[in-house]
């Protein structure tokens, strides 16, 4: 027999990290979590946007980390030395910056601010950024709350929120889309 999805027990606006503790669904662990959650779920679109098959392997490598800091980011830390969870690893960074390098070294050098855009592959790469942006503002905030969260997490998720700006510069290289440049108005009297 199949399990039911719906448990019911989340009804009346709680929930429970790894280790049973039961917390509100507002919680800031809850938040940062399923924020991580939304960038994972996101970062599936992006791939799927990707023909690049060295792209979409690393992607793939991304959204299993993610579920490793989801699965950080889910646990009671009061109880999460009974229990065995994935580890985040300082490697895992060094993957990320050793690919921002290499997407860097085809691409031209950045000289003016750019606007997100010009083909659905770098827009999603874009958007991917910003949810990982909010992810890491979550975890700082917990953070910043005395609420436990491993420092490693935040330094990979802040790590590739780089990684998928240069990523969407990438797309638009592989593509041949023009990167589209922003041209702040200085004219006060128009």
């Amino acid at each position: 027999m199949a399990t039911k999805i719906y448990t019911k027990t989340g009804d009346q606006g709680k929930t429970s990290l790894i280790g049973g503790t039961k917390v509100p669904k507002s919680h800031i662990r809850i938040e940062a979590y399923g924020t991580v959650d939304e960038l994972n779920s996101y970062l599936g679109l992006v791939s799927d946007h990707f023909d690049d098959p060295h792209a979409r392997a690393t992607l793939n490598d991304i959204q299993d980390r993610l579920f490793t800091i989801g699965s950080s980011l889910a646990c009671d830390p009061e109880k999460e030395p009974l229990m065995k969870i994935p580890d985040l690893r300082e490697a895992d960074i060094t993957v990320l910056e050793k690919e921002i390098d290499q997407m860097n070294e085809v691409l031209p050098p950045m000289k003016f601010f750019l606007l997100p855009g010009g083909h659905p592959a770098v827009s999603h790469a874009h958007v991917a950024r910003c949810i990982c942006r909010r992810a890491e503002r979550c975890c700082v905030n917990m953070q910043q709350q005395d609420v436990f969260v491993e420092p490693l997490v935040i330094k990979y998720i802040n790590r590739l929120s780089d990684y998928l700006f240069v990523l969407a510069r990438y797309a638009g290289h592989l593509l041949q889309v023009p990167e589209i440049p922003w041209k702040p108005r200085l004219d006060k009297t128009s």
